[in-house]
């Protein structure tokens, strides 16, 4: 069957699906964070944490909250996995300390990076009580961030954006938790597994020994797709047969990845009272993965020439089509699952997935946090376009102003020096490079796509580099902290500044922000911004090596 048409197919199915529940996931997403009134299980937990869910915080006090939340749950993390070997179900399975502190670090940010085997490094205990309640709250912590940046814009003439430890509770019990056990169903029934058993050894049919392991993984599953995490169960993650057994599951996995991101924009038009703002988002979103979609599916069919295209690294119960809308929509959002290797991309496929990590992950975004990171881009646009045609930037009647354009500008730059400077010390320094499998621009791009995956909070690698050594898991720990923290922190601070000011009214002079030409003037900062900021580290590294 023509590329085209498979491709396409693809992209129509998975849009009708979203399009299905964009108004009554967004507005119900809308409610959670609008009612006045908790859910006994809801009070039950505040009364345990001595919250007072009536006391809004400012956003310096949110973002302690958050901050603190954070540290404690990767030194309760990290002390669960080092003792993993003491708790039942543990499957005589261990981390060194390097690697427990950067899985550690990778699940509370909710990058989940595995620089161990999924099957080899947890025991069913760590999986779940561990990593498994991380997926749920790292996810819900980003919800709650960009609902408190939502606040910001929608309120004025106060200090107040919220309370975390209510959004928090709120995200997990009303959104993530019932979905979850919905999806987790859902993937029982199409073959992923879920039980306790120990690994198994078996004779195959060519009378070789293999070991089958087993666990909770439709559980793990659901909402490492749905909480856009992406550490898998196993290494072989969503190309296992375990956690992706057939055609329709893989669907459904795409779906789950994109489903409350894609959503979030109704939500934010709600809050702002202003539908077509949400529209302009949604858009910019979906108009960035198409796109990315579109070009890996070309490079990969076009890099063999043949009618199935490519298919090395990838799953012949998936072909290219499904491997392509799978590699964008993981690296579109912060989900960081494969059901391909992308190492073995071409030089070109390859790079639109890192590419669209490099975007800053607003293709949609992981859940929240590709809303947060759209509307940094949204306020630099604004302001971009009043220097431009000579008008005060405005957005929904604030004032961007020095403070706010200085939030921006750090909240941008953050994540790309991150990536830039930790991949020139990695490729510099032996310890690092004596971990990669290539050389030359495949070995560079290689080590770049960790630090971009790791600092995006996205998870998803490059197979070719060996990440388990002490240099790498404490860089990129680093990298994962810094990319989700600091980032977080100034997006709050800039939900604070926009809460303080008064509403301006909206005069002749005043530039629109819920146009087609806002909408093409917001992508277009987007992929600039992203342009100008690695276009040299990508010339040297997949850009080069498609030319060779």
């Amino acid at each position: 069957m023509n590329p085209v048409v498979v491709t396409g197919a693809a992209v129509l199915t998975l849009a009708a699906l979203l399009a299905l529940v964009h108004v009554p996931l967004g507005t119900w997403i809308h409610r959670v964070f609008t009612d006045e009134d908790d859910w006994r299980v809801e009070r039950v937990l505040y009364r345990v944490v001595g919250v007072d869910p009536r006391t809004e915080q400012r956003w310096t006090g949110y973002a302690v909250s958050v901050v603190a939340f954070a540290v404690v749950s990767v030194l309760a993390l990290f002390l669960l996995v080092l003792l993993q070997g003491w708790l039942p179900w543990s499957q005589g399975r261990s981390m060194n300390w390097h690697t427990a502190l950067n899985t550690a670090v990778s699940f509370v940010t909710n990058t989940n990076w595995q620089s161990y085997a999924g099957e080899a490094g947890a025991g069913y205990t760590v999986q779940t009580v561990g990593l498994g309640v991380q997926n749920f709250v790292s996810t819900a912590t980003g919800l709650a961030v960009a609902i408190a940046l939502v606040r910001g814009i929608a309120r004025h003439s106060t200090d107040r954006i919220g309370n975390f430890w209510v959004d928090l509770v709120r995200g997990t019990t009303r959104v993530l938790l019932p979905m979850a056990a919905v999806a987790a169903v859902v993937l029982l029934a199409g073959g992923v597994v879920q039980n306790l058993t120990d690994p198994m050894a078996i004779t195959t049919v060519t009378g070789g020994q293999q070991v089958v392991q087993g666990g909770m993984v439709a559980s793990q599953e659901a909402i490492k797709e749905l909480g856009t995490n992406g550490g898998g169960f196993f290494n072989a993650n969503s190309a296992h047969p375990f956690e992706n057994p057939n055609a329709w599951t893989n669907l459904f996995e795409v779906f789950l990845l994109l489903v409350i991101p894609f959503s979030l924009p109704y939500t934010f038009g709600l809050m702002v009272r202003s539908r077509r703002q949400g529209v302009v988002a949604t858009a910019t979103m979906a108009g960035l993965l198409v796109t990315s979609i579109g070009l890996t599916a070309w490079a990969e069919y076009s890099a063999a020439g043949g009618p199935l295209g490519s298919m090395e690294g990838k799953e012949q119960r998936f072909g290219v089509a499904w491997s392509a809308v799978f590699a964008a929509s993981t690296t579109g959002t912060s989900t960081g699952a494969v059901n391909s290797m992308h190492d073995s991309f071409s030089a070109l496929g390859g790079a639109v997935p890192l590419s669209n990590m490099m975007l800053g992950e607003v293709s949609p975004g992981g859940v929240g946090t590709g809303l947060y990171n759209l509307l940094v881009y949204v306020v630099l646009a604004v302001f971009i376009a009043g220097l431009m045609v000579g008008r005060t930037p405005e957005l929904l009647g604030k004032t961007v102003g020095r403070r706010e354009i200085t939030y921006v500008a750090l909240s941008v730059v953050v994540t790309p020096a991150l990536v830039l400077v930790g991949t020139g010390l990695a490729v510099v320094l032996p310890v690092a490079t004596a971990g990669l499998l290539n050389s030359g621009p495949h070995g560079l791009t290689e080590m770049m796509y960790a630090y971009t995956s790791a600092s995006n909070n996205n998870g998803s690698a490059f197979a070719g580099l060996t990440a388990d050594q002490p240099f790498l898991d404490l860089t990129l720990a680093l990298c994962m902290f810094a990319g989700r923290f600091v980032t977080i922190v100034l997006v709050l601070a800039l939900a604070g500044a926009f809460a303080a000011q008064r509403r301006r009214p909206v005069t002749a002079g005043t530039m629109p922000t819920d146009t087609p030409l806002f909408t093409v003037l917001l992508a277009g900062t987007v992929v600039v911004v992203a342009g100008l900021t690695f276009f040299p580290a990508l010339a040297l590294g997949p850009i080069a090596e498609a030319l060779s």
